[in-house]
């Protein structure tokens, strides 16, 4: 026969009248557990006397409801156990780690209700109902809890990162920029090691191109994957991810990987700097990044990765568009039209004179007849006005600069 609710009311009441009074030695004992499971919590002192604070607050509501038949779902989240989880975002600690402390604490206090509930004389049926309330209880209160920690951790860290981002661009741009600065100052400044080597990431993604920030994440973490320590990251716009990856030795990013870990993130693109020592070398390797990534944002070419040593010249060739754009007009003529027949023949000469000027290599990278590419080349030659040997060197670069650069220089 069930046994009756006021009864069982009572019981889990004298359950938490019970429990109230040990509040400091069992938040002790939690504490003690917690941090022992909880690699987490350990040389932060910050952060264990939030927990201890936390465990407090939350043991000391668990036992209100308890005592008082308080409704679960009008309890709000203890203040000491929001400013925990506040604080674990700002120490960027992982969200689980706080997770999996409410639920060993939610197993704690289950063990010490039913053992209070186990020294009382009572029946089955009113051992059974008592059971099943105290865990519904606690189990209620722990996932609402839990649910509502998230939303706070969530809700901190996005912020925390924008203050600390902003801080931290504001003195990286000063590193950056102020060549005054000594490595030591630099390093105070930013909390980054200048000594060893550096290569410079540039991040980005097209504007309009939603869920920007996770996309950028993404490269922060693909980034570390493939270097294999985390790299020192500002976000420099709202699409604009700066990177630096840094170590004892010149070290080159493993570029197969990266590419294999940029496959499914087709809207993301990244650009790389040599690898440079130093503070001079930080600030170069970011100098190179950012220059290939101006050229890789021009190209035709819609590669998601683009080194600075692939288009060092015409990165280095578009820092003046205009006499770029000048040069190529005089070095090809009539060839440096923008439209498609101009196009087709360019970049078939490009390829022609990548080839050593072998009609049936360059056939075979165009998929094309050998005498169509010796058409096309006597064509390109035509409507230049002179022929490519000449000045082949000038034409190859102005060539790979239209390829690279496209409606910039062309007139």
């Amino acid at each position: 026969m069930p046994s009756d609710p006021t009864t069982i009311r009572e019981v889990v009441a004298q359950v938490g009248r019970e429990l109230d009074p040990r509040l400091q030695p069992l938040t002790a004992e939690l504490a003690t557990l917690l941090f022992d499971e909880i690699p987490a919590f350990r040389g932060d002192d910050s952060i264990r006397e939030l927990m201890t604070a936390s465990t407090a607050a939350n043991l000391s509501t668990i036992f209100d409801i308890l005592l008082h038949g308080l409704p679960v779902d009008k309890v709000d989240v203890p203040a000491a156990a929001a400013a925990y989880a506040r604080r674990f975002a700002q120490r960027d600690l992982p969200v689980e780690g706080l997770l999996r402390a409410y639920r060993l604490g939610q197993q704690q206090a289950t063990q010490w209700c039913l053992t209070s509930l186990g020294a009382h004389d009572l029946d089955t049926d009113v051992l059974l109902g008592c059971t099943r309330e105290i865990v519904s209880v606690l189990s209620t209160y722990i996932d609402q809890v839990s649910e509502n920690l998230v939303e706070i951790y969530e809700t901190e860290r996005k912020l925390w990162t924008q203050r600390t981002d902003a801080a931290r661009a504001v003195a990286l741009r000063t590193v950056l920029d102020d060549v005054t600065l000594d490595s030591g100052t630099a390093e105070a400044m930013i909390g980054y090691r200048m000594h060893g080597w550096h290569v410079g990431a540039v991040a980005w993604v097209e504007r309009g191109v939603g869920q920007a920030g996770r996309l950028l994440d993404s490269a922060a973490r693909i980034l570390a994957s493939v270097h294999g320590e985390r790299p020192l990251v500002v976000l420099d716009d709202d699409h604009t991810l700066w990177a630096w990856l840094s170590s004892p030795e010149r070290t080159e990013l493993d570029a197969a990987a990266l590419a294999g870990a940029l496959d499914e993130i087709p809207q993301l693109r990244i650009a790389l700097g040599e690898p440079t020592h130093g503070l001079t070398g930080f600030r170069a390797s970011h100098r190179e990044a950012l220059q290939a990534q101006t050229v890789a944002e021009a190209s035709t070419d819609r590669s998601q990765i683009t080194r600075f040593a692939q288009v060092s010249i015409i990165a280095l060739l578009s820092e003046n568009l205009d006499a770029l754009r000048t040069w190529i007009s005089r070095t090809l003529g009539a060839l440096a039209t923008d439209d498609e027949a101009n196009a087709r023949l360019r970049e078939t000469v490009r390829i022609f004179l990548e080839t050593g000027g072998s009609f049936t290599d360059a056939a075979s990278r165009l998929h094309l007849h050998k005498n169509t590419v010796h058409y096309r080349v006597r064509k390109a030659e035509e409507v230049r006005g002179r022929p490519f040997g000449e000045d082949r060197l000038d034409v190859e670069v102005a060539l790979v600069a239209c390829h690279h650069l496209g409606q910039r220089v062309l007139r």
